[in-house]
Order: C-alpha cells, then structure tokens, then sequence
C-alpha cells in the first residue's frame, strides 16, 4: 500500500526575523555545511542572548544545479545582530504553498513537484526562493523514512 504524498496547501506566512550562514555549496556538501552552519548559528545567538524561535531552516536562492546558493539557520526572537560569519535577516511575509515532506532528504523533489503543480492548478508564478524547516533531528531519530520536512515556496 502506498502511503499518499504530500498535500500541499496555500497559506501565508509572516515576516520572520533569522540568524544564517550564505554560502555557494556544492549539492554534495551540503550535510557538512548544514553541520557547520546550524553549529555557528546557535552560538552567536547564544552569545548574544537571543533565542531560537523555531526548527532549523535551509532557504534556497535559485533553483539548485551542482552548487546552490543556501543560507541555514534558525529563526530567532530577541535582538540579534550579524556577527563574522553568522548574518541578521528575515524570512519575508508573502503567501506561499507548504507542505510536509515525509521520508528521506534524497526524496524531497517529489513535495517540490507536488507544490510546482498545485501552484500551476492555481494559476500562481512561484517565487525565485524557497526553505525547508527541518522538523526531526535525524540524531534523535535515525530512521530517514520517520524525518518530516516543512518545505515553504512561496509565491512571486
């Protein structure tokens, strides 16, 4: 029996402050930058006496081809200002598709083809961004089928 996909769903998100990496990755590296990212992001929100205000989060600037333009973090609440390599910025307010992706990272693009079309069926122009919230921590639990992934495209 086969478990039904992921219903994407219209909705509208409001402004969130963040606190991230940017870099240029190769599509093979991100795990490590994730690792580094996540890592130099909770820090410097520490330092500062800011909070985490959700799940980690990756926003990708642009469609991914070898490499990918991606910026990791948290959403934080509290005053945080950029720090070396740790930036302040916000995730917009805009209406946007989300749906929760369940199973392993590498099966992703079946949720991203899942949104594209109910965007089409609604006659929406996606926009050049989008983020996944990673709701489970694969250290806690190990079994890729059980990750759920928030996945957020929003609209142009």
């Amino acid at each position: 029996m086969t478990e039904p996909g992921p219903q994407p769903q219209k909705i509208h998100i409001t402004e969130q402050p963040v606190a991230v990496v940017r870099e240029r990755v190769p599509m093979d590296a991100l795990t490590s930058f994730f690792g580094r990212a996540f890592g130099a992001v909770m820090s410097a929100v520490q330092v500062q006496g800011a909070s985490p205000a959700g799940p980690p989060f990756a926003r990708y600037h642009g469609m991914p081809g070898e490499t990918v333009d991606v910026e990791a973090g948290f959403p934080v609440t509290g005053n945080f200002h950029g720090t070396g390599e740790v930036a302040s910025a916000v995730l917009p307010d805009a209406d946007a598709f989300e749906a929760i992706h369940t199973g392993p990272y590498d099966t992703l693009a079946a949720t991203y083809d899942a949104i594209r079309q109910s965007m089409e069926a609604d006659g929406a122009t996606p926009a050049d961004s989008m983020w996944e919230y990673y709701l489970t921590d694969p250290e806690q639990q190990p079994d890729p089928a059980t990750w759920q992934t928030r996945v957020v495209w929003p609209l142009a």
